[in-house]
């Protein structure tokens, strides 16, 4: 499965277990004109079960925060179930084995809180890689992170 975008070209293996951050979910769901298309070969293929996602329950925070702004409880639901019900998708709770990682990544690479749980959630999840469009979040050396930016 190969992932194109105009910046870059990523593979992924088949059944391969992949984090993603909250914007590219964020930019598929809502179809945004200039970034749907860059992540949508990496939601296909899991939809084709041909991959594994993982997010973080932070991820539905911020993915469900656009919506709710806006008074629009349906979408919100609407995109709740999608991130929840899909069978090639994973959701895994903060524990404090996470926070604490999370605590540790943003000391280390001075990232913000949610990028850095998001991260940490990877981490625990064994993913073997984390996407993202936050050029920053690369500098982390722990995971292979992937940006379709």
């Amino acid at each position: 499965m190969v992932a194109r975008s105009t910046d870059s070209v990523v593979e992924f293996a088949p059944d391969e277990t992949i984090a993603v951050d909250s914007a590219p979910i964020i930019y598929y769901l809502e179809d945004h004109a200039q970034f749907a298309e860059r992540y949508a070969a990496l939601f296909e293929a899991a939809d084709a079960g041909q991959i594994q996602i993982v997010i973080s329950t932070i991820a539905i925070a911020e993915v469900l925060a656009g919506p709710l702004m806006h008074g629009n409880e349906i979408l919100a639901a609407r995109y709740r179930e999608a991130l929840t019900a899909a069978p090639y998708w994973t959701v895994l709770d903060v524990d404090t084995d996470v926070a604490e990682q999370a605590a540790r990544l943003r000391v280390r690479y001075k990232i913000r809180l949610p990028d850095a749980i998001q991260i940490a959630t990877a981490l625990r999840a064994n993913a073997d890689r984390f996407v993202t469009h936050d050029r920053r979040l690369q500098r982390v050396k722990e995971l292979r992170v992937v940006g379709l930016s």
